[in-house]
């Protein structure tokens, strides 16, 4: 199978994941910019998933372009990572609905974090599939980020139960983390 029958899938789910978040934005019960402020949860949780769907679609997006053919191993790793992906809406309302509050902090973690363990799975599968030194392998090289992500959610949602403000700081930072443009695809496309 072609890879852009996956990528095509993949793509619509994410689209339909970031809709259903925005709408779960709720409009304020009044014209007051107070009553606006009063959305600010709802409104932090929904842009911090909307950066981690994002980061998800762009490395997918990277990660595919060096892998031309797909199989049925590969097809499932991708749907396993959409699962966890489409948990992210309501992880994300949840939070929203409550604030800082050690539940919703922790599964928030736990959904980053399987969300992150589904994207190595796959990355495995990729590679697996492709061989030894094959391009993909070596644009992800020692993947510092990818080793560093799970132990930081972990972090997190251990720390939720104690401090929810710090575990949200965690997910941001692997958020920030990720947010630095990531080069390594590019530079094996270019013969680099």
């Amino acid at each position: 199978m072609e890879r852009d029958r996956l990528t095509a899938f993949t793509d619509g789910v994410i689209a339909v994941i970031i809709t259903i978040m925005v709408l779960e934005l709720k409009a304020p019960h009044g014209t007051s910019l107070s009553a606006l402020a009063a959305q600010w949860p709802s409104f932090l949780s929904y842009l911090l998933s909307f950066v981690y769907v994002a980061i998800y679609w762009n490395n997918h997006h990277h990660f595919f372009q060096l892998t031309p053919v797909v199989n049925g191993a590969i097809l499932w790793a991708n749907l396993h990572l959409l699962f966890w992906l489409s948990l992210v809406p309501f992880a994300t309302s949840w939070v929203g609905e409550n604030g800082v509050a050690a539940g919703p902090a922790a599964v928030y973690g736990v959904v980053l974090l399987m969300c992150a363990i589904a994207f190595y799975i796959m990355e495995r599968v990729i590679v697996a599939a492709q061989g030894e030194g094959s391009p993909l392998e070596k644009a992800i090289g020692r993947d510092l980020k990818g080793k560093l992500s799970p132990l930081l959610y972990l972090s997190g949602v251990a720390l939720a139960f104690v401090a929810p403000a710090v575990s949200y700081a965690l997910y941001a930072l692997v958020a920030l983390m990720w947010l630095v443009p990531d080069r390594r695809v590019e530079k094996v496309m270019a013969g680099g």
